[in-house]
């Protein structure tokens, strides 16, 4: 079982401790988060596993053989090769195995040919006990199935079959480093270590990941803002606090339920310092100008200097966030009728059909490139060009946070005068804390906006726009540059703003806790789903696993394919070039085009089916969510009972149509 071990692993960089006597271990089995508030060392601990980074001290054992591969956050750099050619060198580790195998049967001839009539073919052996060894590997490691596969994880990160023979650099960076994860999931090292894997996955992709990671054999070592994700993937926790790492068992909700107890005997040690600290200072300042107690004042003054300070995590230090009062509006805040925008002869959104209204919480959810970005723009009126009409209700006051609003600050003010110059009065105390809260800590507050990353950018003007008396928040990925604990702090702000809030987001946790209505979009469309965020992840889990099943069928038939070409290449068989008019297979071919079309009628009807029973389910869930309905307890329960019953078809049907689809994939396989 390969193993990877980091013992008492130390690095500074000037003079501030990263990781002090950090140790680690990791097997084949372990699923594993990297927890820690940002700037704790998560990064530079994967790159010193990784081995990009040499620490001070310490070692780090690694099983001999044992292969590790690293995603990193961001700047991968890929070839300028097809989307297919820079996944395939994933394969380079077996690329080179096949080379081995090739070089060896050239020797493994020569030397036949040599000792031919000399009875010395005994010294063949240990060069045909290593073919044999190589080419056993590279048949288990599904290595002469890379194609299939190749297309398997593309097409499960959201790339389409037309994007994986375009160039890596006709995409941009979010798609690049989807390339950048097919490679690393690709290349099945023994230890893989993920560095935010899903910063750049809409919710479908999300989904796929996460089941992959399920089923992968090898040791994973994760960083992710993503709570869901982490929930769904690690049975263990690591957290770095001052350069230590502390492990905990189960999930990252476990994980945080345990460092809850934990620290409740942390905050007594840290409020009794606390207490001894306010003492001694405020002996000190009593009594510091009197001689006669200057030696007690020296001796209380070196007693402070001496006092080791306890440190509260950051999720300890609790931020509540109060939202400036906004103006009434009318009950409806949004109608839109046949709404259709184009990009040249590009549709974006086609003949959409919705009301928003007051109190609405709506999550706009869906693949990337499906229109969610565009249809804010359309709500917060960035943008007017479009087809249809939307009626704007009265008295709405919309405050838009665009994932470019980042460009908008530029100057020379302060992160903190920028943020003082159009917060109200009454929130000026507060905006310390806020700052803080959105990761603006420290002398960050007095840094130059001009010289803002990005992302910092980008969490100030969030900040500064959830302090102004909007009535609707309009919200485009508002958690892409937030860590956890600033998620916690936006959530809970959000949790309390009174108005209508309508955000796109890929995070599950944010989406379930925040929104009442889901606004799924497709190709086909968009999808309405009311009421809980559960109902709408089990159909998109449904649907999820019935695409996993046809693209495993498909990569099982080219693997039986490889196994029967080898097969027959070992034992010289060489197919018949043509076939007998006579024969059984020939005779049998009509009835299995026959059989082809009752499979495809059937799938068509099946699929009919499944969609009229989540209409009728969308129906039940549109009566649940009325107010005349939910007040009453029996017909609650009618409907409850109703949807359970429906749902319980739905899975029904769902079955069917895989057993449909997957013989109708085989027959034509076959055919």
């Amino acid at each position: 079982m390969p193993t990877l071990q980091l013992e008492s692993v130390s690095l500074a960089f000037g003079d501030r401790d990263i990781l002090s006597s950090a140790s680690l271990h990791l097997s084949e089995n372990s699923r594993t988060a990297l927890a820690g508030a940002n700037g704790s060392g998560k990064s530079t601990l994967m790159k010193i596993i990784s081995g990009l980074i040499k620490p001070d001290s310490g070692t780090i054992h690694i099983s001999r053989g044992a292969r590790i591969t690293y995603l990193p956050q961001s700047d991968y750099i890929l070839p300028d090769t097809s989307v297919y050619a820079a996944a395939d060198e994933a394969f380079t580790y077996y690329h080179a195995m096949q080379d081995a195998v090739r070089n060896l049967e050239n020797i493994i001839s020569r030397q036949a040919a040599d000792h031919s009539g000399s009875g010395n073919a005994g010294s063949l052996e240990p060069l045909l006990l290593e073919h044999h060894h190589l080419n056993e590997h590279l048949l288990t490691s599904g290595y002469f199935q890379r194609e299939a596969r190749i297309y398997h994880v593309l097409q499960g990160l959201g790339f389409s079959l037309s994007d994986i023979m375009r160039s890596c650099r006709e995409f941009s960076g979010g798609w690049q480093m989807r390339i950048a994860l097919a490679k690393v999931l690709l290349e099945q090292a023994d230890f893989l270590l993920l560095d935010e894997p899903t910063n750049y996955l809409d919710v479908e992709a999300r989904i796929w990941l996460k089941n992959y990671i399920s089923r992968y054999r090898g040791g994973i070592l994760v960083v992710s803002h993503d709570r869901d994700f982490l929930d769904d993937t690690v049975n263990s926790v690591e957290e770095i606090f001052q350069g230590s790492l502390t492990r905990y068992a189960g999930n990252y909700s476990s994980f945080e339920k345990q460092r809850e107890q934990r620290n409740e005997q942390l905050i007594k040690l840290y409020e009794q310092q606390q207490n001894e600290i306010q003492r001694i200072e405020q002996f000190i300042e009593r009594f510091r100008y009197k001689e006669s107690k200057a030696r007690q004042v020296q001796s209380r003054v070196s007693m402070l200097e001496k006092i080791e300070r306890i440190e509260l995590p950051e999720n300890l230090k609790k931020i509540h966030f109060s939202f400036p009062p906004g103006k009434h509006s009318g009950n409806l805040i949004f109608n839109a009728e046949s709404l259709t925008k184009s990009y040249g002869a590009e549709p974006v959104l086609s003949n959409l059909n919705f009301s928003i209204v007051k109190g609405d919480r709506i999550a706009v959810s869906g693949k990337n490139g499906a229109g969610k970005s565009t249809l804010l723009r359309i709500l917060a009126g960035a943008d007017p060009a479009f087809d249809g009409e939307l009626r704007e209700g009265a008295g709405v006051s919309v405050g838009y946070f665009a994932q470019d609003s980042d460009k908008s600050l530029t100057g020379d003010l302060t992160v903190y005068e920028e943020l003082e110059k159009e917060a109200p009065t009454e929130l000026i105390p507060k905006l310390r804390s806020y700052l803080g809260s959105f990761l603006f800590r420290g002398d960050d507050i007095y840094k130059s906006v001009s010289i803002l990353s990005g992302g910092e950018k980008s969490r100030l003007a969030l900040l500064k726009l959830l302090l102004k008396p909007y009535n609707v928040l309009v919200l485009d990925e508002p958690t892409n540059h937030l860590d956890l604990s600033a998620k916690d702090v936006l959530l809970e702000a959000l949790k309390s703003f009174t108005g209508t809030l309508i955000f796109v987001s890929h995070d599950s946790y944010f989406i379930r806790n925040l929104a009442n209505r889901i606004f799924y979009m497709s190709e086909s469309g968009m999808e309405i789903f009311e009421g809980e965020y559960e109902y709408f992840a089990w159909v998109l889990e449904k649907r999820n696993q019935y695409i996993e099943s046809s693209s495993q069928t498909n990569e099982q038939n080219h693997q039986n394919e490889e196994i029967k070409r080898t097969d027959r290449s070992k034992s010289g068989f060489r197919p018949a070039s043509g076939l007998d008019k006579n024969s059984t297979s020939y005779k049998n071919q009509n009835a299995v085009r026959n059989r082809i079309k009752s499979l495809q009628k059937q799938a068509v009807q099946s699929m009919e089916e499944i969609e009229e029973i989540e209409n009728r389910i969308k129906r039940v869930n549109l009566q649940m969510a009325d107010p005349e309905n939910y007040q009453n307890g029996e017909i609650m329960k009618k409907l409850t009972s109703d949807r359970t019953d429906m749902e319980s078809l739905l899975e029904k049907e769902f079955g069917i149509w895989e057993e449909t689809h997957q013989e109708l994939e085989e027959l034509e396989h076959e055919s």
